[in-house]
């Protein structure tokens, strides 16, 4: 089967998808995808794990990660492309997050029995706290098979959102940092989103991605599933102003999200974008397995 295209942005059920490792690498192939990354929040597993499932005539993978971030001036979404999973800085991240993200848990579940009388049998809390990284889309579903709302997202929006965690947060600067101490080449995901249902353009968005760029920032994702072809062509025009990489990826959650593996817009671009091919010519070295001479993603 010929292998094209590219997906670097998807999640496994060590986050908050659906599919073990095994079963998204299964579908990478099926998906005919060239060359991947799993960016599971603040987490790192399968960065050990792919690369040992790999068989000849596999895609080729590369690292990734992605650190939910906030600070006083908003929220976001820091991919990390390319480190070494080995990195003390890396291992320290992500370490950091998943304690924030426990005590998230803890918390929210504390809430829910405080504020509206949900409790949850003993052995259903354990199931939850044993995963890789829990957090609010599997207190949702949790919500959801006791009754308590009816839909996941309706749990999130009605329930969960309606506590707030100041300070309990990665800040962008750390994720970014993290990222470039440990080798790895850090990227701001789907740019135009903010907190929410929250748009973020024009000045506004420059002034955060210049700001981010002062923390060491290397790039922009500007194919993602949800942008339209408008919002996709701002993005690309920005980054190309700041001389950003340009990344593409699904977010691709399982039968967590109505989004298909390989669903990033850049299909229908025709020739890949300089940014692009800058990204890919940056991280080649950091790609599993090398690549014959000649090949090509793109």
């Amino acid at each position: 089967m010929e292998r094209k295209g590219i997906d670097l942005h998807m999640h496994t059920a060590v986050s908050d998808g659906t599919d073990s490792p095994e079963e998204l690498l299964l579908r990478v192939k099926e998906a005919g995808i060239g060359l991947f990354s799993v960016t599971d929040h603040d987490a790192i597993k399968c960065s050990r794990i792919i690369p040992a499932l790999l068989q000849p005539g596999d895609p080729r993978f590369l690292s990734g990660v992605e650190f939910s971030c906030k600070d006083a001036l908003g929220k976001y979404h820091i991919l990390g492309y390319g480190y070494d999973p080995e990195a003390p800085s890396i291992r320290e991240l992500v370490a950091y997050g998943h304690r924030l993200r426990m005590k998230k848990v803890m918390a929210r579940l504390d809430f829910l029995k405080t504020e509206f009388g949900f409790t949850f049998p003993r052995e259903e809390i354990d199931d939850l706290l044993a995963q890789d990284n829990p957090g609010k889309p599997h207190i949702g579903n949790l919500m959801v098979r006791y009754g308590y709302a009816p839909t996941k997202d309706a749990a999130i929006k009605d329930y969960l959102n309606r506590m707030r965690f100041p300070g309990e947060y990665v800040r962008p600067e750390e994720a970014v940092r993290g990222v470039l101490e440990s080798g790895g080449i850090p990227v701001l995901a789907h740019p135009a989103y903010g907190d929410g249902d929250q748009l973020i353009l024009g000045e506004e968005l420059e002034e955060r991605v210049r700001r981010l760029m002062d923390f060491g920032l290397q790039g922009m994702e500007c194919f993602y599933s949800g942008f339209p072809a408008r919002l996709r062509k701002e993005m690309l025009a920005l980054a190309e102003r700041c001389r950003l990489y340009v990344t593409c990826g699904s977010d691709y959650h399982g039968s967590n999200k109505l989004v298909e593996l390989g669903d990033t817009g850049l299909a229908g671009e025709g020739e890949a974008p300089e940014g692009l091919r800058r990204f890919l010519a940056a991280a080649e070295r950091r790609i599993y397995p090398a690549m014959d001479p000649g090949g090509s993603e793109i």
